[in-house]
């Protein structure tokens, strides 16, 4: 029993340990510019590994060097009350939660006609409803990993980049360290990258192009001509008026 309680007890510690690493780290975060992203790594060490040169583009600029444009088209696309919440928004968790059942209702429904007429049963589209700052907590600070004590951790650091940086803050460490394609990390290299230029620069369309492309860049940068982005991007660019700006 005493050993197990010593075990619990180094468990205990070790947990707290790791939240004082993460709250310094957001610390750090409020005057200085993040060099690299749990995300960002874990994508060179695998890029390195299975191509033969590693390319990487990433450049930091200011918030302010980054169109108004995109600010606004990321909030549209990605978190439409990135302004009003406190890091969860849990009106589009609900959402998100029922659009996931609905889908793999359907799902089950495919199967079951496939016992009957066997064909290949594509699989549910799983919706996250993430927001901005849980994003940013994910990539920055914590692995790829899909359980319930990741996700619980990433609550806290939700709560925690809010309480600890402002609006203004979180979106330009986001916008400069988000991933636009393989080896493609931050607005400036993107914008670079699909349009030969710089992030200030990015017309409402283009903006929304990026956007959009922000849940499976990878995909979209090898099917730059899908009818799905352009019809999904002019969809943003209507909605960019109403998003509001830190």
């Amino acid at each position: 029993m005493r050993s197990l309680l010593r075990w619990a007890a180094l468990v205990l510690v070790a947990g707290l340990a790791l939240q004082f690493f993460f709250l310094a780290r957001i610390a750090l975060m409020a005057t200085i510019d993040p060099q690299s992203t749990t995300f960002q790594r874990s994508e060179a060490w695998r890029i390195a590994t299975q191509k033969d040169r590693l390319r990487w583009r990433q450049q930091w600029v200011p918030y302010e060097k980054i169109s108004d444009n995109l600010k606004r088209a990321v909030i549209a696309s990605e978190d439409g009350s990135f302004t009003s919440h406190e890091g969860v928004d849990w009106e589009a968790l609900e959402k998100a939660w029922e659009r996931n059942v609905k889908a793999e209702e359907q799902a089950a429904r495919r199967a079951g006609r496939a016992q009957l007429a066997p064909r290949a049963v594509k699989p549910p589209k799983i919706v996250g409803g993430s927001t901005i700052t849980q994003q940013l907590a994910k990539n920055i600070l914590l692995s790829g990993e899909r359980t319930l004590l990741r996700k619980g951790q990433e609550f806290v650091l939700a709560f925690a980049l809010e309480k600890m940086l402002s609006k203004e803050r979180i979106l330009e460490i986001y916008l400069n360290s988000v991933e636009w394609g393989e080896g493609v990390f931050g607005a400036e290299a993107a914008a670079r990258h699909y349009y030969r230029k710089g992030a200030a620069q990015l017309s409402a369309y283009e903006a929304a192009r990026l956007a959009v492309m922000l849940p499976r860049p990878k995909y979209f940068e090898r099917v730059p001509n899908s009818g799905y982005l352009a019809s999904r991007a002019s969809t943003i660019v209507a909605r960019m008026r109403d998003a509001e700006l830190p």
